[in-house]
């Protein structure tokens, strides 16, 4: 398997960090990459990732500790694991720590694009979505690290702010998508509020292991 690793330092305590990172459902948010991360239920979740091409995979969540550690592992489509852990550090600081394995798909052609730049490229963007992940955690206010209303996590080059993400991402954070457009959505705006000023309607989203926030279960 290929083995990729990145690390940020968030000027925020543990606690919020763990509650924004361990909700995959606002990935494409912050990550460029990341197109859909729907959940099935408390455990499992399907993903689609555009790098090098669309990849697909449903995971199960694996070896969570509540303000410590998250991790997953594939149970169907590409072959992949990760485990992200959440280090507090002196003044209020952690240090976010990211591994992901995957096993490139198309056996040796697979093996051979990730060893000239695909995987590479991989980690690069992983590194900076972190990075930005880190300066909007920073940025947001003291009262807006609910995962349920994180509509500030959005920046230029993500995937939800450039209108990349899947119809079903959409539907999960009340975003419309232009139906009348073969699988291709609108640029968006950078807010998912809603017209009243709420966060949107996710009933989808199944309560976040570790968090303090209740949400309701499919």
């Amino acid at each position: 398997m290929a083995t990729h690793r990145a690390r940020v330092t968030v000027n925020a305590p543990v606690h919020h960090v763990y509650e924004l990172f361990s909700h995959f459902n606002d990935y494409p948010k912050f990550m460029s990459y990341v197109k859909e991360v729907t959940y099935l239920d408390e455990e499992r979740s399907h993903w689609v990732v555009d790098i090098a091409g669309t990849l697909t995979w449903d995971a199960v969540n694996v070896d969570w500790v509540a303000d410590r550690r998250i991790g997953w592992h594939s149970t169907d489509g590409l072959d992949n694991r990760g485990t992200v852990t959440f280090e507090p550090l002196a003044s209020n600081r952690t240090l976010l720590s990211v591994s992901v394995e995957y096993q490139p798909p198309a056996g040796i052609f697979g093996h051979l694009a990730d060893a000239l730049g695909a995987g590479g490229l991989f980690e690069r963007r992983l590194q900076r979505d972190l990075e930005h992940f880190a300066r909007m955690v920073e940025q947001a206010p003291a009262d807006a690290l609910d995962p349920a209303s994180s509509s500030y996590l959005f920046h230029d080059d993500s995937a939800a702010a450039a209108g990349r993400t899947t119809r079903a991402q959409d539907r999960t954070m009340g975003i419309a998508s232009d139906e009348s457009r073969s699988g291709v959505l609108e640029p968006r705006s950078t807010s998912v509020a809603t017209a009243s000023g709420g966060p949107p309607d996710d009933p989808g989203v199944p309560r976040v292991p570790g968090t303090s926030r209740e949400i309701d279960t499919l």
